[in-house]
């Protein structure tokens, strides 16, 4: 085959948002799974056809599988992507393989599977993933007991990384979530830009009001309500901190029951199916890489080399700008993921092309590691709407860690799909972009970098202090207890903050002069 036939091409999608009240009559995660691989095949028009030609089917990891927080009391589901494969009738997949934790895997892996397809060792792929946690949780408060177990045997492959995303160090203080995580990119961002607290928050509320309104339109997003900027920003009875400065409503949500996949063929394949070429998206441009692991390593806490970096290099691919983009989805766990990815991009956070599809985790949801799938099927279908312009997706994983971007269009590429190799991008990146050195235990004056207040639903309950010692050493550090301090932190300025930074042997805490 000449390298035309050998192109990757997305023919088929399909989302899932279930709303049933009732938990014994809701489906599990692996049934929505299935659910959305169904919709994905009959929206290429050729339906169970081309389900028993995928040969490969990967399965975006479920988060019982990633977090303690969000384990099941119902049942471990031993091989999710056999499982999958055997309820739609997938007898001919050769790989099976189930990803580990990361919203950027669902990009990540379709661009593994577009080198696959060129090379020749896949034809038919299918990437799915599902969570059903709004029903979890329905059913623990209501005491109902369901059975999600299945133990089909078999094995699968593991793609990504298995490495965890906070350090020992970071664990020791708190900081172990993207709760903790992402409102000290938020305070330093606004440290980056000169505003003070209140202006700030004003600013986040804009931003995210403007997903609100793009989920208010959306028919499979979660929250509906045409929230507004004040709405948004302002703590309120139902809209509390989480973590300052994010209340609920500037936050992902998990607790939702969405599904989604895509289906990934070669051109080849695709005629061979008979599928018509009006539904056929290519993937011009992609590339992957991460920031230096751990948040306390990273050379800031405003901005991401390596996003950047996957974003010029997803262009130089697509032999594309941003300006010949028409239609964006920029990864919106937290505000401060967009405004970092604005800054990388370029792209003012007001550009009126908007940067969601379809709303953003806080409002359409937050599947687990599954948003992208959602946001990749949301993009085909816009596109097909649009035949010939161009669409661009990204993604991030753990805490700005993970990155993936890419590039899609209608119009067939005009050269082979070639990814450059991640791993020299990542090598560059790991060599040339520098870590402040960190202090494990640290002792004497100190500076406040960024800062974050977590709280219970009841009130404050922790504070996270990233600093610098005198020598420009890094430290990180929890506050004193204290009620009246962590007030002072949510209404004043902290950063900059001098004061000192003294240790148990195990554990920093930063007392402000």
């Amino acid at each position: 085959m000449n390298w035309a036939d050998r192109q990757p091409v997305l023919v088929g999608v399909g989302q899932i948002t279930q709303r049933e009240a009732d938990p014994r009559a809701a489906k599990g995660p692996l049934d929505l799974m299935a659910a959305a691989a169904r919709a994905a095949a009959a929206d290429s028009g050729v339906g169970d056809s081309l389900l028993a030609a995928l040969d490969q089917l990967t399965v975006i990891r479920l988060f019982a599988d990633t977090s303690p927080r969000f384990v099941s009391p119902f049942g471990k589901q031993t091989n999710p992507p056999l499982a999958v494969a055997q309820r739609i009738g997938a007898q001919a997949v050769r790989q099976h393989v189930y990803t580990w934790p990361g919203g950027n895997m669902p990009q990540y892996c379709l661009n593994r599977l577009g080198e696959a397809i060129t090379g020749g060792t896949v034809d038919a792929a299918l990437v799915v993933g599902a969570e059903a946690l709004a029903t979890q949780k329905a059913a623990q408060r209501q005491g109902v007991a369901l059975d999600w177990s299945d133990d089909p045997g078999g094995s699968f492959d593991a793609w990504g990384v298995q490495r965890r995303g906070w350090s020992d160090l970071e664990d020791r203080h708190g900081a172990r979530a993207a709760i903790t995580m992402y409102p000290m990119f938020e305070h330093a961002i606004r440290g980056h830009l000169g505003r003070s607290v209140a202006d700030h928050q004003a600013a986040i509320g804009n931003l995210l009001a403007r997903f609100a309104a793009v989920a208010a339109a959306n028919p499979l997003a979660d929250r509906r309500g045409h929230y507004s900027a004040e709405q948004v920003a302002t703590p309120a009875a139902d809209n509390k901190f989480i973590a300052h400065p994010y209340t609920r409503l500037m936050s992902a949500n998990a607790f939702i029951d969405q599904g989604a996949a895509f289906i990934v063929t070669s051109v080849a394949k695709a005629r061979a199916l008979g599928i018509a070429p009006d539904r056929w998206v290519y993937l011009h441009g992609c590339a992957d890489a991460h920031d230096h692991w751990h948040v306390t390593e990273r050379r800031d806490l405003h901005s991401s080399p390596a996003m950047q970096r996957v974003f010029a290099q997803a262009f130089d691919m697509a032999g594309c700008t941003l300006a010949d983009i028409g239609t964006l989805d920029i990864y919106s766990c937290f505000a401060s993921a967009v405004e970092v990815a604005c800054d990388a991009l370029g792209l003012a956070p007001d550009d009126p092309r908007g940067l969601t599809i379809t709303g953003g985790l806080p409002y359409f949801g937050g599947p687990g590691n599954n948003y992208v799938t959602h946001s990749i099927a949301e993009m085909v279908q816009r596109l097909r709407a649009r035949p010939g312009t161009k669409g661009l997706v990204t993604a991030n994983g753990n805490y700005l860690t993970k990155h993936s971007a890419g590039i899609y269009s209608t119009a067939p590429p005009a050269r082979p799909f070639a990814p450059a190799d991640p791993a020299v991008l990542q090598a560059e990146l790991d060599a040339t972009i520098p870590r402040p050195p960190l202090v494990e235990l640290a002792d004497g004056a100190a500076q406040v970098e960024s800062y974050t207040v977590s709280h219970d639903g009841k009130g404050p309950v922790n504070a996270v202090v990233i600093g610098r010692l005198a020598d420009g050493s890094r430290f990180i550090a929890n506050t004193p207890p204290d009620a009246a301090l962590w007030d002072a932190m949510q209404t004043e300025d902290f950063l900059g903050r001098r004061g000192r930074v003294q240790n148990d042997g195990r554990i920093n805490r930063f007392m402000p002069g």
